[in-house]
């Protein structure tokens, strides 16, 4: 009888984590929703793919960025700042090297190069495009969450664009943010991050597929009030609400700490799938494991940094809890399920045992690179499934174990 306990606590966990909770979001989207009241005259519940409103309010904007030995696509990434649709003289850039080691300050100094407003830092002077252009050059690495800091001081915009180096964003991206915040109850506007290229579209397969149901739980949580954090590659927030807002220095997770701070100070973080940028779908799997390793410690982390996000002060408690916190139990309720099936000899329990083999049958096929036909897209999505859940664990052993995570770009 305590095994069939264990069994229905197990699988309500796993349930209420992928299914329960974003059924709950879509209901709640239907009875109480809440619409941005974009500058384009659009709320969010409207058209989603048209063109800004040229007349619409263009505030100053600083785009921030922290860098760490991206020579091979830093200057990409300026071009890619300086060329989008906004009006150049309200769009500056401030970008923090953390104690790069290859050419990447060499390709930062080339667009800041004649004076210096402070020892560490170089502006340009010139009347170019590259005048927009700010740097500070850190001999020694401090950790992202410190560059954000001193970025975030030094930026002059009445919005901030937080972005990385990697991806790419779309011409009208920027535009499409700002729009958001003509609603006075918003404090910061997440956009998408597309994996693929913009000719061939979004990979379905893999993680890709995770992001795209990751995306699809962020845009039910912002239709009827705040997502729990935001794509790190690509979003806005008022300046205003910043300065109580800087991070810890150690802090993984500042795409997720940042917005709840501005949750805290009583304004909405939305999020605007219009607005995109593009990655690549496939960055080799030690990587990709060691990102989600990172992020996954970063939600223990949380709450050590940030005990108020479990209490009355942090008004997405509920959404908190449910979309990061839960996710952390999964890989433990995965396991006890899997036991508790073998323990039980009625007929629903040997069918469910036989369903999870044959899953984690399929994950291993496709580990291995194993083509099984028409199932290798099944297999291809419980590969992601099992190695975000074991990158759960090697999170929670971290954690335990007081394990630091290093910032993996």
């Amino acid at each position: 009888m305590k095994m069939k306990y264990v069994f229905w606590l197990a699988a309500s966990v796993v349930g209420y984590s992928y299914l329960g909770y974003p059924a709950w979001l879509w209901l709640r989207s239907r009875w109480s929703p809440r619409p941005v009241r974009r500058s384009s005259g659009q709320s969010s519940g409207q058209s989603s793919r048209e063109g800004s409103d040229r007349s619409s309010a263009t505030p100053a904007v600083t785009a921030v960025m922290v860098v760490r030995n991206e020579e091979a696509v830093i200057a990409h990434k300026l071009e890619n700042l300086l060329t989008l649709d906004y009006p150049q003289e309200k769009l500056d850039v401030v970008v923090v090297s953390d104690g790069s080691s290859d050419r990447t300050p060499a390709i930062l100094a080339d667009y800041a190069r004649n004076s210096g407003v402070a020892s560490e830092i170089r502006t340009e002077v010139r009347t170019s495009a590259r005048s927009r252009v700010r740097t500070l050059m850190k001999s020694a690495s401090e950790g992202k969450a410190s560059g954000l800091n001193d970025a975030i001081k030094l930026s002059t915009g009445e919005v901030l664009l937080f972005t990385d180096a990697r991806q790419h964003i779309e011409s009208g991206a920027l535009r499409l943010l700002i729009e958001n915040f003509a609603d006075p109850d918003v404090g910061a506007a997440s956009g998408e991050l597309m994996l693929g290229d913009p000719a061939n579209g979004e990979t379905g397969k893999g993680m890709g597929l995770y992001w795209r149901i990751e995306k699809k739980i962020r845009e039910l949580e912002s239709a009827s009030g705040s997502v729990v954090g935001v794509t790190g590659a690509i979003y806005c927030a008022r300046r205003t609400l910043l300065d109580a807002s800087l991070l810890p220095v150690d802090t993984i997770l500042d795409d997720v700490l940042l917005p709840m701070q501005i949750v805290r100070q009583g304004s909405r973080v939305v999020f605007d799938s219009r607005a995109r940028a593009w990655d690549s779908p496939n960055l080799g799997e030690g990587r990709e494991f060691s990102r989600k390793v990172r992020t996954l410690s970063g939600n223990y982390q949380l709450l050590q940094l940030a005990p108020w996000l479990l209490s009355s002060q942090n008004a997405i408690r509920f959404e908190f809890v449910s979309h990061k916190l839960s996710r952390l139990a999964v890989p433990f309720a995965l396991l006890a399920l899997l036991i508790a099936s073998i323990f039980l000899p009625q007929p629903l329990y040997r069918a469910t045992l036989g369903a999870q083999l044959a899953f984690y049958a399929l994950s291993l096929a496709a580990l291995a690179g194993v083509k099984i036909g028409p199932l290798s897209r099944i297999a291809d999505a419980a590969r992601t499934f099992v190695v975000l859940n074991s990158a759960a664990i090697v999170a929670f052993i971290n954690f335990v174990a007081g394990r630091k995570a290093v910032w993996v770009r």
